[in-house]
């Protein structure tokens, strides 16, 4: 078995080294968060023209338009981990909406959304759970009704990420109250600006305000912002809950982080012994290492699939599960690296990378339940993946 790049390859990554070198100065320096400030957004920019950001969208939206190319991909992302340098912008506008767009949206909103949501001057939400609608999300209650050329929309969302900070989103309601659930639901666009929108911040255990709630009286939506038809929007949910998984178990940045707890491992000392010569440590690294490459080469299978237009079936449905909990224990040897200022938290002078390691090892705890808990997950792997039966309902009184 040859694993060796051909010249072709080997003259592409030296391409992606020479734009590194040359401009890696210019990329923003992400604090744990990263914002769309005007460094950040011009460093997408100039990603995106050299095909490094929205490499396969077409050019008529704003993309780079290359054919999809696996290797290229791989190359791209071992080269930016490697200088420590970020990737550009992701969430669920880039990385969730505009996929889903891409796929199953109208010429008009292909143009009118996608360019200016991948130049991030279009920040995303999504609009999906509710109060009484958690891992049942087919239950939802948001409801909208027809009046002349508008949907009304009433109700409530919850656990909406970036709402206080987003521009629009993509919101499901029920339009068809008469049909079964899986039926009835429409997936609606709009701004976030519309009047009859309150947005409320829920502060989580990080301290910081990354969930807020949604109230919705008497919204109105032009009919022509709907994706999909009427009554289609568990279709077009499903199409774009593909891609959150996807986003959350990102191998790419898996590997970042990966690399930034080598850095940490080589700076950190105990009893004037360095981390990555402490032998338990160690090993706790290398087991981690292994996952991530496992992870790494699991995402090429995907690639591979995707290239095809294959459904990479069980492969597909592992991502989420996988790459949430591997972050996680990512964030926690970090913070068993830091040792008593592992514990530190908020304003204190004695932070290593302003708490970024403290925020992440607390906001990927919650990504293990939110975006589908791990066990749903675990339950769609072994009924849609495995083909096991299902799980018993409880018997009604």
């Amino acid at each position: 078995m040859d694993l060796s790049y051909s010249p072709q390859y080997e003259a592409f990554r030296a391409e992606v080294r020479a734009f590194l070198d040359k401009n890696k100065s210019k990329a923003p320096v992400s604090r744990g968060m990263m914002s769309a400030g005007s460094g950040t957004l011009a460093w997408q920019k100039l990603l995106i023209e050299h095909g490094y950001a929205a490499r396969t969208i077409p050019k008529e939206y704003g993309g780079f338009g290359a054919e999809a190319d696996i290797l290229k991909s791989r190359i791209i992302a071992e080269e930016f981990t490697a200088a420590g340098a970020p990737m550009g912008l992701g969430g669920q506008g880039i990385s969730m909406f505009v996929p889903t767009l891409l796929e199953l949206g109208t010429e008009e909103q292909k143009k009118a959304f996608i360019e200016p949501t991948l130049m991030g001057e279009l920040i995303w939400c999504q609009g999906y759970s509710e109060p009484g609608s958690g891992s049942d999300l087919a239950s939802l209650q948001t409801k909208a009704h027809e009046d002349g050329d508008d949907f009304v929309i009433n109700g409530q969302k919850i656990w909406t990420s970036t709402a206080k900070s987003a521009h629009m989103m993509f919101c499901l309601v029920r339009t068809e109250p008469d049909a079964p659930k899986h039926e009835g639901i429409s997936y609606l666009i709009f701004s976030m600006d519309t009047p009859g929108i309150d947005v409320r911040p829920l502060t989580t255990m990080t301290g910081h305000a990354e969930f807020n709630e949604v109230f919705f009286t008497d919204v109105r939506v032009p009919k022509t912002q709907i994706v999909g038809g009427r009554g289609q929007g568990w279709f077009v949910a499903n199409a774009t809950l593909k891609h959150e998984r996807g986003m959350l178990g990102d191998p790419n940045q898996a590997g970042a982080r990966l690399r930034e707890i080598v850095d940490l491992m080589h700076e950190e000392t105990m009893d004037g012994e360095r981390l990555i010569d402490n032998p338990l440590f160690r090993d706790r690294l290398v087991q981690l290492q292994s996952r991530v490459l496992a992870m790494q080469f699991h995402g090429l299978r995907l690639l591979t699939a995707s290239s095809k237009g294959e459904d990479a079936g069980l492969a597909r449905l592992i991502v989420k599960l996988q790459g949430c909990e591997i972050n996680h224990q990512l964030a926690a040897l970090a913070i068993d690296a830091l040792g008593e200022l592992g514990v530190l938290y908020g304003n204190s002078p004695h932070l290593r990378a302003h708490g970024s390691w403290q925020h992440r090892y607390m906001f990927d705890l919650g990504l293990i339940i939110g975006g589908g808990t791990a066990q749903i997950q675990k339950n769609i792997i072994s009924e849609r993946g495995l083909a096991m039966p299902r799980e018993p309902k409880p018997a009604k009184a």
